[in-house]
Formats: C-alpha cells, sequence, structure tokens
C-alpha cells in the first residue's frame, strides 16, 4: 500500500492507513504466546535480532547502521552488543600458539 510515494510495512484495512502500534504489538504477543516463547520480548526485539543476526553473519556494522536508518553508528551498536561481546571473546589461532603442552 502506498501513501504519499510511501509503502506501509504494515497496510491497514484502508489503502490511506496503517495497521496501528498497538495492532501490531497485539499481533507480535499472540505470535510470541503461540510459540511458546517465554522470554519477555516487544515487537522491537525484531529491531534488535535482525541487527544481531546480520552482523552475526558477517555484515559490516555501516551497512547494518544503514539499513536501521541510524545516523551515529554508537546507536547500530546498541542493538548489536551481544554480538560484539561474542566477537570480542574469538582468539587467533595464533593466540593458542604455546597453550598446548607437550603436544609439540
Amino acid at each position: 500500500m502506498e501513501r504519499a510515494g510511501k509503502k506501509w510495512l504494515f497496510p491497514g484495512q484502508r489503502k490511506d492507513k496503517y495497521t496501528s502500534t498497538r495492532t501490531v504489538q497485539a499481533i507480535f504477543e499472540k505470535a510470541r504466546d503461540k510459540a511458546g516463547i517465554e522470554k519477555d520480548a516487544a515487537v522491537h526485539s525484531l529491531k534488535h535480532s535482525f541487527a544481531t543476526h546480520l552482523l552475526e553473519s558477517g555484515i559490516d556494522l555501516r551497512y547494518i547502521q544503514e539499513l536501521l536508518g541510524h545516523k551515529s553508528s554508537k546507536t547500530t551498536e546498541i542493538y548489536t552488543h551481544v554480538a560484539m561481546e561474542d566477537l570480542r571473546r574469538i582468539r587467533s589461532p595464533l593466540d593458542l600458539i604455546g597453550d598446548n603442552k607437550g603436544d609439540g
């Protein structure tokens, strides 16, 4: 659906309207409950998950920033903090040299 050249992500029942925020939240909550997800999650969690999965798939943070519409990369890093922490824990194979005592 379009209005003034824009397409709605969640079009409403009328062509000139979008689905209300509350309706989207209710649909999400119903789907979350039906899926048996007990973790406290909201529609905004989808944005965080999207960004985190992109980062974990190797997509550059600058592209994720653009996709999310952030002006600052610092804002994008908020959504990707879990993945960033995981990335910082990765050790180079060169760091493992000398850790294996008696293998050589």
